[in-house]
């Protein structure tokens, strides 16, 4: 017997991160919308990560919106719990998945070192990796890809098309054509993680086609950012006080893809213009390194203004004094630096990796700064130096935060919810049954159905984790 198609959502419900989004057709078969690590939620996180709430070897399919992690970490653990069907994404997101799969498996490793060293010292288990880098390459053997704007089927009664939304390269909307058990058509739009309109570096969003039901994200669906246009200025502003002012340094948690490339950019422009001051950038993340050059790979994904720029400049990523920084032992030497600098590594949150270092080395000095540039989770240790804590915990020590807080939003690639609501903009409001609201948290989300309510839309659902929705 068919039924009507579901929507179950086991991750970004009521929360930003863990992206999965079930879709079970009117035939049974399971397709799963992104396939997320939960990050910087803390120990609930710890435990979503190890429980689907689902059987793994039940899913049909994965379709990816864009590869970060919290949209594509859990595939290799997918894979490892029994799932054995296919992974649709496009070119750019499996070129990035093949080294942040791989990246997020070496991190794990690395830190499961150090937590299991200390939890033998209290005589405890240890823990075991979610997964491990043999895992996350047979997930990427399933991987097959697919070109942005064709339509392709998905199972017996499925057809997918990925739309460009401009919020990292490769990221996309998906739009789903379910059948329903009377042969009627229902179309699903899953927004992804939506980018803004004047994106430093990618073209986009683009308009996705009218849909019965929306899936969409939410992150900033309570605030507005700060012009885009400003960034530079305000960016330079800032490395004048902490780097020559006060001959500190300002250490800066970026996310691998996008993010890091747009600062970059910024600082590439001021050393075109001949207005940065002579001090040394490192890029300390070898995830970054090789982001970029993919990027560089997918320049038909760049917007105009970038396009003419290279043509002047030559590469938009490299300028005097930019320092791209693989080796541990030259990560390790920058911590010997006395005097100023511009310190970009990953994570965005400084959750993991080599930015969880710096921040520890220079915390406690009033002469430096840590500059937040996107969003993070209230638990992570960014999201902890947003707030205004005293006292953070890197490595299991304490530390006092003496060096500047600043954040910039202006570097955000998440829409804020007037730009969200001018995405949206591409449907007509009566004909959307419904827009189901995931990627945020709980006041966020509440915030961000009252402006699309005043935008028209009629039926707003905040998702809830595990619930499942029936689209008639």
């Amino acid at each position: 017997m068919q039924n009507f198609p579901t929507l179950t959502s086991y991750g970004a419900a009521g929360r930003v991160t863990g992206s999965k989004h079930l879709i079970t057709t009117s035939s049974g078969e399971k397709i799963l919308l992104d396939c997320g690590l939960f990050q910087g939620e803390g120990k609930e996180g710890q435990e979503l990560n190890r429980n689907w709430g689902f059987d793994p070897s039940d899913i049909d399919f994965v379709i990816l919106s864009h590869a970060h992690i919290d949209h594509t970490g859990l595939l290799p653990k997918l894979v490892k719990d029994g799932f054995n069907g296919v992974i649709f994404s496009n070119s750019s997101t499996s070129d990035l998945c093949q080294i942040m799969l791989a990246d997020s498996a070496h991190i794990q490793e690395s830190d499961l070192k150090r937590v299991n060293r200390r939890r033998a010292e209290k005589n405890l288990e240890p823990i075991e990796a979610l997964y491990e880098l043999a895992d996350a390459e047979r997930a990427l053997a399933k991987f097959h890809v697919i070109k942005d704007n064709v339509e392709f089927e998905v199972g017996s009664n499925t057809i997918a098309r990925l739309i460009p939304n401009a919020h990292i390269i490769g990221s996309s909307a998906i739009h789903l054509e379910l059948q329903s058990p009377d042969n009627k058509i229902i179309t699903l739009t899953f927004t992804g993680d939506i980018g803004r309109p004047d994106d430093q570096i990618l073209a986009g969003p683009f308009p996705f086609p009218q849909s019965d039901y929306v899936i969409s994200e939410s992150t900033y669906g309570d605030r507005l950012h700060e012009p885009a246009a400003d960034a530079k200025e305000a960016f330079l502003h800032l490395i004048q006080k902490i780097c020559v002012e006060k001959q500190g340094k300002i250490i800066i948690p970026a996310f691998s893809i996008d993010r890091t490339q747009e600062i970059i950019y910024i600082l590439d422009q001021l050393a075109f213009e001949k207005k940065l001051p002579h001090i040394p950038v490192y890029v300390d993340s070898p995830l970054s390194i090789k982001a970029t050059q993919i990027m560089e790979l997918h320049r038909d994904e760049f917007n105009p203004k970038i396009l003419e720029y290279i043509t002047k400049d030559g590469d938009p990523f490299s300028f005097p004094n930019l320092h791209y920084v693989s080796k541990v032992e030259d990560s390790k030497a920058i911590n010997d630096i006395k005097s100023a600098a511009i310190i970009i590594s990953a994570s965005g949150m400084a959750e993991a990796g080599r930015i969880k270092h710096h921040i520890a080395n220079n915390i406690e000095n009033p002469l430096n700064a840590i500059l937040i540039v996107g969003y993070a989770t209230p638990f992570s240790l960014a999201g902890q130096l947003t707030s205004g804590k005293q006292t953070v915990k890197i490595f299991g020590d304490e530390y006092q935060v003496f060096a500047e807080i600043h954040r910039m939003n202006n570097f955000s690639a998440h829409a804020d919810w007037k730009e969200m609501v001018e995405y949206l903009s591409c449907q007509n409001p009566k004909l959307v049954k419904k827009i189901f609201l995931v990627h945020g948290e709980e006041d966020t989300l509440g915030a961000f159905k009252s402006h699309l309510i005043n935008a028209g839309f009629n039926d707003i659902q905040i998702v809830e984790q595990a619930v499942s929705y029936t689209l008639f």
